[in-house]
């Protein structure tokens, strides 16, 4: 396994855990030349082969939060973002996808601000970038004021769905005519109840989490984290009672990512576990844990030419590159992920090239901004 890091920015910090953590707002980091403009997160990417260029979502306060790296020349280049940006626009979360149809790549604006500044804000949007023409354009704010986690792409029906923070609501926005459609709520307000990410199972229908709030009590229960999905045949947003096992105990676990591995339907949660989920009652069955011993997540996988998933695991600073055989239900640990005395914080989304190259985004490093890490297997 040969392993590099990539940084499209150096910067170092100290003051995290002495300054910063619970003690700054929002307005503080904005202030802050040095954590404005030199702190990083890479949050999402998007491998497009024909060009040998993944394009990466980043959080930034400074607002530049689109880019691409050249795989050939191992080089970024900005992808025009400041031509549109709004000091409110803080990062492409979980929202990078392309049409086949149009050529384009679709990215949506999420937000690190609070509901002090709900009205101030204009709200996120859907951002097309036409790669050909190097056009960059926002097309549509789904829900003014409220901002957009994630979003996925049905190709052939021509319509993006999405996830807002605050209020957590999903919606849908056909690109022919530039419809949005609200399609039902699934935050209860307790707590968040997505996850990173939203999947199309491959019935089409629309997964992420959901939870329940029970107001006649102090706290919703060890069952409050569910799974729910949008049927777009029958229009409709279901919400299962059951949710992704708890392998220690009762009630069910929070989701973090969904992925559809072609051969079903997957989640992770809790620690790090992965779970294969029943499309028909939402009951996500407990495969495995990887990392058992330690702090982990698991927050992305991604089918490979070798036929097996690969996501990376752990957190903090000790992160392993993840072998996942869905048909088998088998794992296999292959590697720390450091280069040159750099350790990888944690990662939030992969991508595999078709010549077997892993790119991990490094998200919410506390020391550094965070780096594009290159796996070659």
């Amino acid at each position: 396994m040969k392993i590099k890091a990539y940084p499209l920015k150096n910067n170092r910090f100290s003051n995290w855990y002495t300054e910063v953590i619970n003690r700054w707002h929002y307005e503080d980091f904005i202030k802050d030349p040095d954590w404005k403009n030199g702190w990083i997160s890479f949050d999402c990417c998007f491998y497009l082969n024909d060009l040998k260029n993944l394009y990466l979502g980043l959080t930034s306060f400074n607002s530049d939060i689109f880019y691409g790296f050249d795989t050939v020349k191992k080089v970024f280049f900005s992808c025009g973002y400041e031509r549109v940006k709004d000091k409110y626009d803080a990062k492409f979360h979980r929202s990078l996808v392309f049409s086949e149809k149009d050529k384009c790549l679709y990215g949506a604006v999420a937000q690190l601000h609070d509901i002090d500044s709900y009205y101030d804000a204009p709200g996120g949007a859907i951002v097309r970038f036409d790669i050909l023409h190097n056009k960059i354009e926002k097309i549509c704010i789904p829900a003014p004021h409220a901002y957009i986690q994630s979003i996925c792409i049905d190709d052939n029906k021509g319509i993006i769905y999405g996830i807002t923070l605050n209020p957590e609501e999903m919606f849908s926005y056909e690109i022919s005519s530039g419809r949005v459609e609200k399609l039902g709520v699934f935050g209860s307000a307790y707590s968040i109840a997505q996850g990173e990410n939203i999947e199309i199972d491959n019935q089409g229908c629309v997964w992420c989490g959901w939870n329940i709030l029970r107001p006649w009590q102090s706290s919703p229960g060890p069952d409050e984290h569910r799974l729910c999905k949008f049927n777009p045949d029958k229009k409709k947003m279901i919400y299962f009672k059951d949710g992704l096992e708890n392998p220690e105990g009762d009630g069910f676990v929070k989701v973090e990512g969904i992925f559809n591995l072609g051969c079903g339907l997957f989640a992770s949660g809790g620690n790090g576990s992965i779970f294969r989920i029943n499309t028909e009652t939402g009951h996500g069955e407990y495969i495995c844990t990887p990392i058992k011993d330690r702090k982990s997540r698991l927050a992305s996988l991604k089918m490979a030419p070798d036929g097996c998933a690969y996501g990376v695991v752990g957190k903090e600073g000790y992160c392993q590159l993840l072998r996942f055989d869905p048909f088998k239900g088998s794992f296999h640990l292959l590697g720390e992920i450091e280069y040159g005395g750099e350790k990888c914080w944690q990662v939030h989304d992969i991508a595999i090239t078709q010549d077997f190259v892993i790119y991990a985004c490094e998200n919410d490093n506390p020391y550094r901004a965070s780096y594009l890490w290159e796996i070659s297997l």
